[in-house]
């Protein structure tokens, strides 16, 4: 049985995709159509056609789900940004924990492992501490907004319902100066014009903000009086810096800072502790929720201040510092040279000493190998600097009686499993942003002779199709 482009037919949706997407499956085919609800009767048309599934669109909705809520963003079909508004927000965490239960099962062959409820927030909205913003040109003037479904169309708008309100602001405010002067936004078809965005970060705890501004030169007319108009327009900014990237890229910053105004960074606190944030930083976007997530990794971790911890993707610290207020002694390990000079300022911040920061790739250096690519973010000097710091460490054995890993979507490198594995950790915590990578790792480590004890998700991301996952796991 197959189905033409254009065809209309009654369906049922039984599941939703992590992109907002509703399930039907017509003839056991699946297909995939945007706000569709799981339970809802609908008539469906068409799209496009694969060997083995395809794609429609809404035409009626014969009977409606009781979880589907009018979305409060005016322009949430046509932005990118969020995929689950049609949703209650209920219903979004029940998707979510499904999500999960379901991709460890059918990737990681998991079958028995407890996925708790998603703990979700008690306002969802407004959450996103750092919003990078793309700029574009409209009928002669600069707009701020964020892209299209799968393009890269500018949809303008003033107010985003997940950024915190300061951010918003700022970000507008910022816009308007710059049109004001005449600053041409960035033409991803001729590489020509000079802003493509506007970062701003904002630290609740503090107050204090940042703004970038990213540009394709960094010979920019008026700068040094818009910066002077940005700055006396944002009384709680401390920090306006020009990143430049002139390279053909969807990459949003490039590898150049250069401060304008104030100092390299903003200071936020989290957890009782410090922390100084610059544009490169990866720091959790949902400090309420970073609060939630960093608890369970403590709790999995089980630390009694005598345990040597490993902390694989470390970052600027985070969760090595918190680690060590708990453990006997915490070693970092981040391929980011950067970001390990940041993390090493963090622990002298809060006077924290029984920690170590190590320049590398993870699966290198506690598997011993040797590493190509040691940073991403760092000039041929610099990156020569780290490869000394690397052979340095490579005789050392690294023993660790808690390992802790917060990798990219992609997962973990196989290598870095391997070498988990034959640290033989009696503990393991895993912080996952992408559950199919997650259940993939996890299979790895339980075959290496780990079980799962725990899943718990956790919505950083509410509104979107995103969630985060802390996973304890102990060796048999």
């Amino acid at each position: 049985m197959t189905f033409e482009k254009n065809q209309l037919l009654d369906v049922t949706f039984v599941d939703i995709t992590h992109e907002g997407a509703g399930v039907a499956k017509p003839e056991g085919i699946p297909i995939f159509v945007p706000y569709g609800i799981p339970g809802e009767k609908a008539q469906i048309k068409i799209t496009k056609m694969h060997k083995a599934h395809g794609f429609g669109r809404l035409v009626e909705i014969y009977e409606e789900s009781p979880d589907r809520v009018e979305p409060a963003c005016p322009v949430y079909k046509q932005c990118g940004g969020c995929h689950l508004q049609q949703l209650s927000y209920d219903a979004q965490l029940l998707a979510k924990r499904k999500i999960v239960r379901d991709a460890l099962e059918r990737i990681g062959k998991l079958q028995n492992v407890e996925v708790k409820p998603v703990i979700g927030m008690t306002d969802p909205w407004q959450y996103r501490n750092k919003v990078q913003v793309p700029i574009a040109e409209q009928s002669g003037k600069l707009v701020a907004g964020f892209y299209t479904k799968r393009s890269h169309d500018v949809v303008a708008m003033d107010h985003c319902l997940i950024q915190m309100e300061a951010n918003d602001q700022a970000v507008q405010i910022v816009k308007n100066i710059c049109d004001k002067y005449g600053m041409k936004a960035y033409n991803e078809q001729t590489h020509s014009g000079v802003l493509r965005h506007v970062l701003a970060r904002f630290a609740a705890e503090t107050g204090e903000l940042m703004i970038v501004l990213v540009t394709r030169i960094s010979t920019i007319p008026n700068k040094q009086v818009i910066a002077d108009e940005i700055v006396a327009a944002l009384p709680n900014l401390k920090s306006l810096v020009l990143n430049v990237n002139p390279t053909v890229t969807n990459v949003i910053l490039g590898d150049r800072n250069k401060t304008l105004w104030g100092q390299d960074y903003i200071v936020d606190r989290i957890a009782g502790l410090e922390f100084e944030i610059s544009p490169h930083s990866f720091y959790q976007v949902n400090p309420v929720q970073a609060e939630v997530l960093y608890e369970k990794v403590l709790q999995f971790a089980g630390l009694t201040d005598e345990e040597i911890v490993i902390d694989a993707y470390c970052g600027i610290g985070t969760i090595s510092l918190l680690l060590a207020k708990q453990a006997k002694q915490v070693i970092g390990i981040e391929i980011i040279d950067q970001a390990v000079e940041d993390a090493k300022r963090n622990a002298q911040r809060n006077g924290i000493s029984n920690v170590e920061f190590i320049v590398g790739a993870a699966e290198a250096i506690l598997g011993k190998k040797e590493v190509t690519e040691v940073s991403t973010d760092v000039d041929q000097d610099d990156s020569a600097e780290a490869v000394t710091v690397l052979d340095e460490v490579e005789a050392r054995d690294f023993n660790a009686d808690v390992v802790v890993v917060d990798p990219p979507r992609k997962g973990c490198d196989r290598a870095l499993l391997d070498a988990i594995v034959n640290i033989a950790p009696s503990r393991i915590v895993y912080v996952s942003c992408n559950p199919a990578t997650l259940a993939r790792d996890l299979q790895v480590l339980v075959d290496g002779g780990y079980e799962v004890k725990e899943v718990q998700p956790v919505d950083m991301f509410p509104m979107t199709g995103h969630i985060e996952c802390v996973v304890g796991l102990y060796k048999k």
